[in-house]
């Protein structure tokens, strides 16, 4: 049998494996009532896990329901999801308690955190200035977020830039912890401002 003058194919070599995606850990933070459960709960692809506990009788002397009376349960450990930012990306979410008694938690979920969500809600923002302060102190780059309660945005971003004395270089965000796409837009804005950073760092 003659030959075939067909030339013979090299075998297809298998694509090399998908990058697994970076991993970047966020905190998600504030004051007591201001949403930080909420948000992460909206924007997290998985079940987010929650260590929510009822508020009782016996915290009515030590937590302040001012302006929050609605509240029937708190965070007393952390609140985690995962969000995954296009394919290279994966973003983890540590919820912190917001309750002055649990806040020696910070220091532990501050470690290996990139970046930070304050949350503030306009009708008690004194009650996120703890927040503020912790990363500041820290030096962990952190964005404001703006939790308009009832759909509510009362004051302009920059009016609420001036009255929390923030420097320019923070960013104040309006956004609704209710909604899946306003949240997402803060943590994007989050982590265009800690690329910017890294890339102004390593051309210095």
């Amino acid at each position: 049998m003659a030959g075939s003058d067909r030339a013979t194919e090299a075998p297809t070599a298998p694509a090399p494996p998908a990058a697994a995606p970076e991993a970047v850990k966020i905190l998600i933070a504030g004051g007591f009532g201001v949403g930080k459960t909420t948000m992460v709960g909206s924007v997290s692809e998985i079940a987010p896990l929650r260590t929510e506990e009822p508020l009782t009788a016996a915290g009515l002397d030590v937590d302040d329901l001012a302006g929050i009376e609605e509240k029937r349960a708190t965070t007393v450990a952390l609140d985690f999801g995962r969000i995954g930012i296009g394919r290279e990306l994966v973003l983890y979410l540590f919820g912190t308690p917001g309750q002055q008694r649990f806040w020696f938690m910070w220091n532990d979920l501050a470690i290996g955190a990139l970046g930070a969500v304050v949350l503030i809600d306009v009708r008690r923002p004194e009650s996120s200035f703890a927040a503020i302060d912790f990363f500041e102190r820290r030096g962990i780059p952190f964005v404001v977020g703006v939790n308009g309660f009832h759909g509510r945005h009362p004051y302009p971003a920059e009016e609420i830039r001036e009255a929390l004395a923030l420097p320019e270089h923070v960013q104040v965000l309006l956004c609704d912890a209710r909604e899946r796409a306003s949240c997402r837009d803060v943590l994007i804005a989050l982590i265009d401002q800690l690329i910017d950073a890294a890339a102004g760092a390593a051309a210095s």
